[in-house]
This record gives structure tokens, C-alpha cells and sequence, in this order.
């Protein structure tokens, strides 16, 4: 564009200097022709358009010609600013662009491929990562990132759910419970009873018409010794609060590093597998025998 500006202009100067040889007359006769013709063009023609060349010799005369003689130009002086205005901001402005810069591909891809594979990471931990790593992005871009990749951008917090949780935790679960039968003669057995949570299988512990203190914590004793490869994987002791059950009886598995876990209040439902198992063996077992003594209880039970 500036090499045909530069020729225009070439183009004009040379018609200016030809302009030299003609006569006064013959000048004046043709601005008047040319008068009469912008004239006629005014009338007849809608609002021109000035090209840029066009701009830029109008320009140059107003520059060199005499106050006077401006007042016959085809535009006003402040058509002229406006085009010098034009002129530096077309040269000086820079093209605009609405937002911040758009993200760089390798770096969209590498925090697409960390949220994939981790899939306990928000976008927090994602944009700490990234940080670590060198790369400076904003925690907004990073969750507009996995947003448009189908990725939650906080997702919940990886871990098990309530089912997985109690299966993990049953393996070192074991409940005791002491519950009665009565005998023929109308005489209260007590048993005591265990069941492990993580196989559901029930050991008798004893049957006894006089349950103390110091029968039950023996019984205990009886129970790790019998059993010597439960009572290592033994990680908590579910039981009430029963009387029976005493600080002596509780020591013989803490030894072990088991704890000791109490239920509340008249609150079956805290050991519910236990009162389950129970239910069942009266409904199925003890309600359709006739129990003659503790060894007859015991044999049955077993």
C-alpha cells in the first residue's frame, strides 16, 4: 500500500510540474471546467469515498495552501483530524482480544491425564501439582480444564463406603452376649455366647445355672486358648453392659491389644448380629426342646 501511495503521489507531482508549460488562460478555463464538473458530480452522485491515497494528497494541499483557499476544499478540518486520528490508531493500536490468553495444549493434556489418573484429585490438588511442577496456571483454569474434559473437578473423597468399611472392620470384630433357657423343671440356664462378624460363626463359650464373675472371665480364658488363631486377628470385643461382664474378664482380651467396646443402654440394635442370632436359635432351637440340664443345653447348643 505504500509503494502505490508513493506512486500516486509520483503521478500527481509529474501532472503538477506538466502543469508549468500551460498558459494562465488555458489554466483558468480548465478549473473552471473542473468547478462546473464537481458541481454537476454533487449533485448527481451520492457521498464519495475517499480511499487512503485520496486522504492523503486532500491532506498535503490543506497543508500547503492558504487559509483562504482551504475553504474550497471537498471536506471540513475536522474530517481531516478524523483521518489523522484513524491514521495513528490504525498504526499504533494493537488488534484487541477479549479475555485472558487461551491455555497451552500441553498443559491441558497433562492436567487431564493427573485428574485420570487420580481420581481422589480436585482441581485444587491438580493446580498444586502443575505449580510443582513449573507451570503457572490459575486454580479457575485448571477446573474449566477438567469441566470441558467430563471430569467433576471436586470430586468426593476417595475412600470406602459404609458397606466396605464394616467388611474391612468385621475381620476383627467379635461379639459376646449372655441370653437363658430355662429347663423343664422350669430352672434359668444362662449360656454365653460369641460370633465372630466377619465369618458369622457362633463358639459357645459355657452353660451355667450360676453365672459369676469369675466363671465368665475363666470362660474367656477358655475361648483365646481353644482358639488361638482367632484370638490374634482379634481387634475389638463388642459386648453390653451386664454385670457379669467385669473388669478381669476385659483384661484377659485387652492383653491381647483388643479393645473393649461397650454398647449403650438398653440398645439392642447396637449388637444386632449377636441379638439376631439369638432370636433365632429360640425360634428355631430352644423353643421346640425340652431342655433337661446344662449338659443337655450345652449339647444342643452345639
Amino acid at each position: 500500500m505504500v509503494f502505490r501511495l508513493l506512486y500516486l503521489m509520483l503521478c500527481r507531482l509529474t501532472s503538477w510540474i506538466a502543469l508549468l508549460t500551460v498558459s494562465d488562460v488555458d489554466k483558468d478555463v480548465e478549473i473552471l471546467v473542473l468547478r462546473h464538473e464537481n458541481a454537476v458530480l454533487r449533485r448527481s452522485a451520492p457521498r464519495p469515498r475517499w480511499t487512503w491515497p485520496d486522504r492523503a494528497i486532500l491532506t498535503a494541499l490543506a497543508r500547503v495552501s492558504s487559509k483562504a483557499k482551504r475553504l474550497g476544499l471537498p471536506v471540513t478540518p475536522a474530517t481531516l483530524l478524523r483521518w489523522h486520528r484513524d491514521l495513528v490508531n490504525r498504526r499504533w493500536t494493537q488488534p484487541h482480544r477479549a479475555g485472558r490468553p487461551a491455555t497451552r495444549e500441553p498443559i491441558r493434556a497433562l492436567a487431564v491425564r493427573l485428574a485420570r489418573e487420580n481420581r481422589g484429585w480436585g482441581y485444587r490438588r491438580v493446580h498444586g501439582e502443575l505449580h510443582r511442577l513449573g507451570y503457572r496456571v490459575a486454580p479457575s483454569t485448571v477446573w474449566e480444564i477438567l469441566k470441558k474434559a467430563g471430569i467433576d473437578p471436586a470430586p468426593r473423597r476417595s475412600g470406602p463406603n459404609w458397606r466396605e468399611f464394616l467388611r474391612t472392620q468385621a475381620a476383627g470384630i467379635v461379639a459376646l452376649d449372655f441370653f437363658h433357657c430355662d429347663t423343664f423343671t422350669t430352672a434359668r440356664l444362662y449360656v454365653l455366647a460369641a460370633i465372630v462378624h466377619a465369618t458369622r460363626r457362633v463358639h459357645l463359650l459355657g452353660v451355667t445355672a450360676h453365672p459369676t464373675v469369675a466363671w465368665a472371665a475363666q470362660q474367656a480364658r477358655n475361648f483365646l486358648m481353644d482358639r488361638e488363631e482367632l484370638a490374634e486377628r482379634i481387634t475389638f470385643i463388642l459386648r453390653d453392659r451386664d454385670s457379669k461382664f467385669s473388669v478381669v474378664f476385659d483384661e484377659v482380651f485387652r492383653s491381647l491389644g483388643a479393645r473393649i467396646l461397650l454398647s449403650p443402654i438398653q440398645t439392642p440394635r447396637a449388637n444386632s448380629i449377636m441379638e439376631r442370632w439369638i432370636g433365632s436359635c429360640r425360634r428355631e432351637c430352644l423353643d421346640n426342646i425340652l431342655i433337661y440340664n446344662a449338659r443337655h443345653a450345652e449339647h444342643v447348643l452345639a
